[in-house]
């Protein structure tokens, strides 16, 4: 429960910690009664490893900040608790029991009894040893399925409520600018709309259990020149406005998101953390956003060591306030002595202080953290005793049976299907050659922020936790009858080539080749993915083109499988390959999944994304580019992708016909109703994607070719046909006009009902009537499907 308040006036002492009384009023009078020092103490965290033991939590030290003494934080306060599971392994009982300590004590040591908020990690699942490791967010995009990834981040959710986490940094909202940026895997796809549509649904997902849910990196960090981590970003504001900010824009106006991250970068010289018209004029003014903002990790000190824009420790704290971060993250740097003195000297106003605080102690009330109930033990330590550690170990299972059948559900829906001759599914073959770096490595289905691939890798005497089969095994027992040769041939990027004959003669013995390409995740350059592991080029790494070529050469049929964080220029293997499966780091069950798929157990439904290039040097560019992106006469250089946005094959066929529109003029301020049939012709169930692009030919400013406004997954049996019936708003053809605002222009567009985004099926033209119209963030963002069964 709560500590005991010292305090002179006792109405006030009884108004904040009334859980009766209106938010506002519990706020204000808390406020009134801090002093500077416990203000500043709410605005900040402090990095923590939970204790193996069940004692209470250790500070992190950090190689960028300074030791942290708990003992002279804690009179004031503290505000938040940095990844207390996602530091080192530990039991998550004993954890759960570490973080439930020291919330005691950190509401014992001040005079409000106030706790801190303790945050995590769950990019891919929940950060924590012994957690189900989900696909990463470029399979869930690949999923094109909203519904599946709300259910994955509630199920997320529920294990870190369980165990005492109240935030979680998820999801990354970034458009994929250019595919060489390392954290790729990171992010949903290339287009905005996918990413607005699956993020939002992550978001709900994870807010249905509790979990603050933290949308990053607020705004620009993906568009980094060269693909450069941290690197300046370019770019105008029509292209800020009208791709990377719809799925931040989309997450807090349907997702109910209580929490935005700035990005590290710059845009034309301004930093996001000290952008007051991004953090403060745009989300809250304009949109409405009333949560925390909070610092991407170190980004108020960055203000000064990195960006230049701040004279000391001081000025950059505020800096950040005035723009409009709340709290600093990970530890205490600025928003502690530099800022309280500030505040004493006249340097930074209180106000300032007081706005932020007010909006820390808001969403603390919210979560119940100040209600005289309030207790530190978590729901998954009800019922334990506490006093016994030992007896805890393994009673909380954060990697449950039902979290690995989403997991296996997910990844199953996220494997790509690129090309095939008709070579899969493998009908029984008797030998499989079975080579190359990720084959046989566990870890190739984990990303970067995985646990094992995020802190594991440091604590290398340590279990990883939870089951991760390696493709060598789950294909062992997909095909038990099939003698099965495994050969690694090279490494993802050593170069090394020794084994390259070893793997030749095995193609040569055998009925079909599987080659295991792709990535090896990890951080600043510890990997191939993930964070600070950018590429100059989208080259397979190492010596994997040298490695698939012999392969090709070899006379067997090759079926080609990546294990990926981004997509990878494939050479001759675009038009050699037998097959091509394309998966995204697809999480501890992945290797079932793109086993399933190789042996038909699965017939596979994704999507790709983002583009696969058909070179190497393609980049930045994506499938939403204007005319003058595309391949033209007045270039030698062809960016057409190998592979489109939107693109993936399955073992069965889709007839799609009979499109009608009931109208083909609307007004600007309003919709167009289509239908159309989509049947299953082939012999087996399958699940069609219906993409729906608009393009407009004629506008007051250029526009992409296509872009996607709608989407819908058609899950249909063998002969089954379906009737579907799309409302299109007017709204979905808005853009960035001249000036600056968001328009709806009279005019005739194009409506693509398409298999991808270079396959439209059904096309139909529409014209818009009337004047042009201005919208904002409250305009209609969504088409919306019906299925029903098609009449014969």
């Amino acid at each position: 429960m709560n500590a005991d308040v010292a305090a002179e006036n006792p109405s006030a002492l009884s108004l904040w910690n009334d859980p009766t009384a209106p938010v506002d009023a519990r706020v204000d009078a808390l406020i009134a009664a801090m002093t500077i020092e416990e203000k500043t103490a709410q605005l900040f965290g402090v990095w923590v490893g939970a204790a193996a033991d069940g004692g209470e939590v250790a500070p992190h030290q950090h190689d960028m900040e300074e030791a942290v003494d708990l003992d002279a934080l804690l009179p004031t306060g503290l505000g938040q608790l940095t990844r207390p599971f996602g530091t080192v392994p530990v039991d998550p009982a004993l954890g759960a029991l570490s973080l439930a300590r020291t919330q005691a004590r950190i509401a014992a040591s001040n005079r409000f009894g106030i706790p801190a908020l303790a945050h995590d990690e769950c990019l891919a699942g929940f950060a924590a040893w012994g957690a189900t490791a989900y696909p990463v967010p470029l399979s869930w995009g690949a999923a094109f399925d909203p519904d599946l990834v709300r259910r994955m981040a509630a199920a997320i959710g529920r294990d870190m409520r369980a165990v005492g986490v109240h935030q979680g940094l998820a999801p990354v909202l970034d458009v994929v600018r250019d595919a060489r940026w390392g954290r790729v895997e990171e992010t949903i796809g290339e287009d905005p709309y996918l990413v607005g549509t699956i993020g939002t649904a992550y978001v709900q997902g994870l807010e249905s259990a509790g979990i603050v849910a933290t949308l990053k990196h607020f705004a620009g960090y993906s568009a980094s020149r060269a693909g450069r981590n941290l690197a300046p970003a370019s770019m105008g504001p029509r292209e800020r406005a009208d791709v990377l900010l719809p799925p931040f824009e989309m997450a807090i106006r349907e997702g109910g998101a209580r929490s935005v991250m700035n990005a590290y970068t710059d845009i034309d010289g301004v930093p996001s953390a000290a952008d007051e018209s991004l953090l403060t004029g745009l989300l809250r003014d304009t949109w409405g956003f009333d949560g925390t903002v909070v610092a991407d990790y170190f980004a108020v000190a960055f203000l000064k060591t990195l960006h230049g824009v701040a004279a000391d420790w001081a000025d950059a704290a505020g800096t950040a306030l005035h723009a409009g971060i709340d709290v600093e993250l990970p530890n205490v740097k600025t928003y502690g002595a530099p800022l309280t003195e500030a505040v004493a000297d006249g340097r930074v106003p209180e106000e300032l202080v007081d706005r932020a605080l007010r909006r820390v102690l808001t969403q603390k009330v919210a979560l119940g953290l100040l209600d005289p109930d309030w207790d530190p033990v978590p729901a998954a330590l009800d019922g334990t005793d506490a006093d016994d550690p030992e007896t805890l170990r393994g009673r909380v299972d954060l990697d449950s049976p039902d979290n690995r059948a989403l997991a296996r559900t997910l990844a199953e829906e996220a494997v790509v299907l690129l090309g095939n001759d008709g070579t899969l599914p493998l009908d029984r073959p008797r030998r499989i050659a079975l080579i190359g770096p990720n084959a046989d490595e566990p870890t190739a289905v984990l990303g970067c922020y995985s646990f094992p691939q995020h802190i594991g890798v440091r604590h290398p005497g340590t279990p990883l936790g939870i089951g991760l089969p390696s493709l060598r095994e789950t294909l062992t027992a997909e095909f038990p009858d099939a003698d099965i040769t495994y050969v690694r041939g090279t490494g993802v990027d050593d170069g090394d080539l020794s084994g390259l004959d070893e793997a030749v003669r095995a193609a040569r013995e055998a009925d079909v080749t599987l080659v295991a390409l792709g990535d090896r995740a990890g951080l600043f350059g510890r990997g191939t993915s993930g964070e600070g592991c950018d590429a100059e080029t989208l080259d397979l790494p190492g010596a994997q083109q040298h490695l698939l070529d012999a392969l090709l050469d070899a006379g067997t049929p090759v079926v080609t499988v990546l294990l990926a964080g981004r997509p990878y220029a494939l050479g001759r293997a675009v038009t050699e390959s037998a097959a091509i499966v394309q998966s995204f780091f697809p999480g501890e069950e992945g290797t079932h999944a793109i086993a399933g798929v190789l042996s038909g157990r699965v017939n596979p439904s994704g999507r790709l994304p983002v583009g696969v290039p058909r070179a190497p040097g393609s980049q930045p560019g994506t499938y939403l580019g204007a005319p003058l992106a595309h391949a033209n006469d007045a270039s030698s250089v062809d960016p057409t992708p190998a592979f489109p946005f939107g693109h993936g094959l399955s073992y069965t066929r889709f007839d799609w016909s009979d499109l009608t529109a009931e109208a083909h003029e609307a007004p600007t301020d309003g919709e167009f109703t289509l239908a159309f049939t989509v049947r299953n012709t082939g012999d087996r169930g399958g699940t069609e994607v219906v993409q729906l692009y608009l393009h407009d030919p004629v506008a007051s400013v250029v526009q992409p070719v296509r872009r996607l406004v709608g989407y819908t997954r058609v899950t249909l049996d063998a002969g089954e046909a379906r009737r579907l019936t799309v409302m299109v708003p007017a709204d979905l053809a808005s853009f960035t006009g001249r000036d600056g605002r968001r328009v709806v222009e009279p005019g005739v567009l194009e409506l693509r009902l398409s298999a991808s985004s270079a396959d439209p099926r059904l096309t139909t033209r529409v014209t818009l009537t009337g004047v042009t119209r201005h919208v904002d963030h409250t305009r209609r963002l969504h088409a919306t499907f019906v299925q029903k069964p098609a009449t014969a």
